[in-house]
């Protein structure tokens, strides 16, 4: 009788040995996994732009609803009175236009919002910002490996052109700071006043997130044409 007790404790902790640790090795990777994969998705998603050996193609995953307009016409310039209810607002995640910096050669599809698909693709508009035309602060980011890069180049001075389906716009640089990732005075989106400002990680050419970013500041060259009172 004693025996056959022992035989059964033995049995008993064998099991132990072996169910334990594969239940504790599954408690340990859950948790590490819901910690860990928020923060890595975004080196995962930079890592296989980067060092993938074909070029990435994401023209799918977005919707494009920017029509250019001829250089030549007279819209293009955004002279003309363009009642507010005839413009087209983006949706978040959709191209609208295109921002051009010819002297920092930067010619990027340009998004409102700024998600994985927009920076992967092109550069995009921070939703709590404001688009051309409407008189508001227009915060854009861009990746400074990719679309963005041409930044290291801004002067004060250059010309930004950003091209939409409801007129062409033009901006001034006019200053270019270095900054805190997390320094809210880099911007003010209340403002009520037309002004664009551009940002990227910094160092320039740094691979992964940065604490600093690179922010450039500009002024537009022209009143606003869009007529929010119709």
């Amino acid at each position: 009788m004693q025996q056959h007790n022992k035989n059964r404790r033995h049995s008993f902790n064998g099991k132990n040995f072996v169910i334990l640790p594969i239940v504790f090795c599954a408690v340990i990777y859950l948790t590490l996994f819901f910690v860990i994969s928020p923060s890595a998705s975004s080196f995962i998603s930079m890592g296989s732009l980067f060092f993938s050996d074909g070029a990435k193609d994401f023209s799918e995953e977005y919707n494009n609803i920017f029509v250019p307009i001829d250089e030549n016409s007279s819209q293009a310039e955004s002279s003309d009175s363009i009642p507010v209810s005839e413009i087209t607002f983006p949706k978040y995640g959709e191209q609208f236009g295109e921002l051009i910096i010819e002297d920092c050669q930067i010619n990027a599809r340009l998004f409102f919002g700024d998600d994985n698909v927009a920076l992967n693709n092109g550069v995009g508009i921070y939703n709590g910002s404001s688009i051309p035309g409407y008189g508001k602060t227009i915060l854009v980011a861009g990746h400074n490996n990719t679309y963005f890069n041409g930044l290291k180049y801004a002067q004060v001075g250059q010309r930004v052109k950003i091209r939409t389906s409801y007129g062409n716009y033009y901006y001034e640089i006019t200053d270019i700071q270095i900054k805190q990732y997390d320094d809210s005075s880099a911007y003010d989106l209340s403002a009520d006043s037309e002004n664009l400002i551009m940002y990227t990680c910094y160092p320039f050419d740094e691979l992964g997130l940065t604490p600093q970013r690179c922010f450039v500041y500009a002024k537009p060259l022209q009143d606003s044409n869009i007529d929010k009172n119709k």
